[in-house]
């Protein structure tokens, strides 16, 4: 069984490393360039009264956001945000170069992921009233992207403080 296996994984495995999908760090830098985008992209819509109204059962339920209301209105909230994605999305950039830029971009983006994904529990209507948990409805399907957005902003805080720390 093995050998057939082996047989038939081995041209596959051939292509993949023809292709460049097996060099090193290519992980790396595809998470990182797409954590950039992200931050960009995110931190643009921040800017626009829509996205500002759209933020409200968000940042109201957020046990760790919820105080950006109190400190800077509903528009200022959403302007801090679209400054912070923009800072921490800069500084993932730059850990392309310098890897020290990148572990605070990635503690930023850590830091954005914990404030986010710890929203899931306290948005209201979040699980549907007939399934139950684990049946998303409302807004927790689209913070649900954001455990994912942890892990990644994860990875690269360890990857970058280890290729600092071997410098």
């Amino acid at each position: 069984m093995n050998t057939l296996i082996d047989t038939a994984l081995r041209p596959l495995l051939n292509l993949l490393r023809r292709s460049g999908l097996l060099a090193e760090n290519l992980d790396y830098h595809v998470i990182r360039t797409a954590m950039v985008i992200i931050f960009f992209f995110f931190g643009y819509q921040k800017w626009w009264a829509y996205e500002a109204e759209r933020l409200v059962p968000f940042i109201s339920n957020g046990p760790l956001i919820s105080w950006m209301y109190p400190a800077f209105g509903y528009r200022g909230a959403s302007w801090f945000l679209g400054a912070s994605e923009w800072t921490f999305g800069t500084l993932l950039f730059a850990g392309f170069w310098d890897k020290r830029l990148g572990i605070l971009g990635a503690l930023g983006s850590t830091a954005t992921f914990i404030g986010t994904v710890t929203i899931i529990p306290f948005m209201p209507d979040g699980w549907d009233p007939v399934a139950g948990f684990p049946a998303m409805t409302g807004n927790v399907p689209f913070l649900m992207k954001d455990v994912v957005l942890l892990a990644a902003s994860i990875y690269l805080l360890r990857q970058d403080m280890l290729r600092v720390s071997k410098a």
